[in-house]
């Protein structure tokens, strides 16, 4: 995978005299003294059987540049590629040849196979940066957790029986295009169920409800059976393997739609969380709960961020745990990126425990503020009552941050699919937040 240089930057980076223009080239100028990071996105590139040339390819300096560009702009592949053919600032930060206008479509295949690992040493890459510039000396930090949404629509037992029905009867549809797959009967079920599902969303009554959710329960439970069927009857065959691939991924999925839509709504029995699955496409979204009303559907994220304002580091968690179970693994995640614990950490009350405020302080944190108490003693957590007000206040600014990134950088909803692209998208995101923060710290 090639690595280096496209054009001389000297002669051909054309950025605006605009507040826009300046801020990518000194973006721009950051990249070009970190070359090394090339490498890192160009083993990625090759793992996908992705090329540096021709229609299909890109070299892995424009992918990476085309990346931060993509969400420091928030844009779609479609608008990049659009801007990327229109703009001489977006053309000069990407270093695209003059003679490349990459499609959406390449675009999209070499920008989402930076996988997150590859995007959290850019991250460690720039703090070693900050680091050096003394801008970051990560002593002082604070923690905060908020939620990234998946790409999915609210969840609901018959809106996901639909989804259900009508994706088994795609799967029906191109069996019966495939060898053999004509001999193969079976009944199409997709109106009655999207008429169920409709009709139980206005339905008044438990009775009339249920009845409507029996019908729709039966109709993908036969259409479940005619998926089963084609798939033992149609002969081998490599287009019939990857169909078969496809129903294997999606049946357990539906079996378990259809055993908590039975459990809940049947049996009246509360389905914990855990068990529940809330979308047949994104299956690895969690349900969070915050404030024990606002339901979310996606990923917990935990941030931890310094005085400058850049994110130290990103977590995505898996399920819902409590910020006062997260605060110790944080604080080992920072000691392992800095080699030692900070001296001062400030988070929200949700963090606060006598032993995380114990062990913290084992681990060589002189101040642990919580915002809120919690039963501790002020003396107990930092050295005085100016040094607690000063960091409460301080914590307050990790809000500014998290507001940022999901306005401006997109981390309110991701929109790639699948939880290895969440969590690239997280990590892309908090990088072009970071590299933005950053360039314009060193030139102030």
């Amino acid at each position: 995978m090639r690595q280096e240089r496209i054009i001389q930057a000297s002669l051909f980076d054309i950025f605006a005299r605009h507040d826009m223009g300046r801020e990518l080239q000194a973006m721009s100028q950051w990249l070009d003294e970190h070359h090394e990071l090339l490498s890192l996105v160009a083993s990625d590139l090759l793992r996908q059987g992705l090329r540096d040339t021709g229609r299909q390819g890109l070299p892995a300096e424009a992918v990476l540049r085309c990346a931060l560009l993509k969400q420091h702009r928030q844009l779609s592949y479609e608008e990049l590629a659009f801007h990327l053919e229109d703009s001489a600032s977006f053309r000069a930060f990407a270093r695209l040849p003059l003679s490349a206008c990459p499609k959406k479509s390449v675009l999209h295949k070499t920008v989402s196979a930076i996988r997150a690992e590859t995007w959290e040493r850019i991250n460690r890459a720039l703090l070693h940066s900050a680091k050096q510039e003394k801008v970051e000396s990560g002593t002082v930090v604070r923690l905060d957790s908020t939620v990234c949404k998946a790409l999915m629509h609210e969840p609901s037992d018959s809106s996901l029986l639909w989804d259900s029905v009508r994706v088994m009867v795609r799967l029906l549809e191109q069996a019966s295009a495939l060898p053999g797959g004509e001999a193969v009967p079976w009944r199409n079920h997709r109106r009655l169920a999207k008429k169920r599902a409709l009709a139980i969303r206005y339905a008044r009554g438990k009775a009339s409800k249920t009845k409507l959710y029996r019908e729709l329960i039966a109709a993908t439970e036969a259409t479940v059976t005619s998926l089963r069927r084609a798939a033992r009857q149609l002969p081998l065959g490599i287009e019939v393997d990857l169909w078969r691939a496809e129903v294997e991924h999606y049946l357990p999925l539906i079996e378990r739609v259809i055993d908590q839509s039975k459990r809940r709504v049947l049996a009246g029995e509360a389905v914990p969380a855990a068990e529940k699955v809330v979308s047949l496409f994104e299956p690895h979204a969690d349900i969070i709960v915050k404030g024990g009303r606002d339901v979310q559907y996606g990923h917990k994220l935990n941030l931890t961020t310094g005085k400058s304002g850049l994110i130290l580091d990103v977590v995505v968690e898996a399920g819902n745990p409590a910020d006062a179970e997260r605060f110790l693994p944080m604080l080992e995640r920072h000691v392992e990126l800095y080699g030692a614990a900070p001296r001062q950490t400030a988070t929200d009350g949700g963090y606060a425990s006598r032993d995380n405020l114990t062990k913290g302080k084992a681990m060589g944190v002189s101040d642990v503020a919580f915002h809120k108490k919690r039963g501790l003693a002020i003396e107990d957590m930092v050295k005085s009552r100016w040094v607690y007000r000063k960091l409460r206040n301080f914590r307050a600014g990790i809000e500014a941050g998290i507001s940022c990134l999901k306005r401006a950088y997109g981390l309110a909803r991701c929109t790639w699919r699948g939880l290895s692209h969440f969590k690239a998208y997280v990590w892309a995101s908090v990088v072009a937040y970071n590299v933005a923060l950053f360039s314009g710290l060193r030139s102030t």
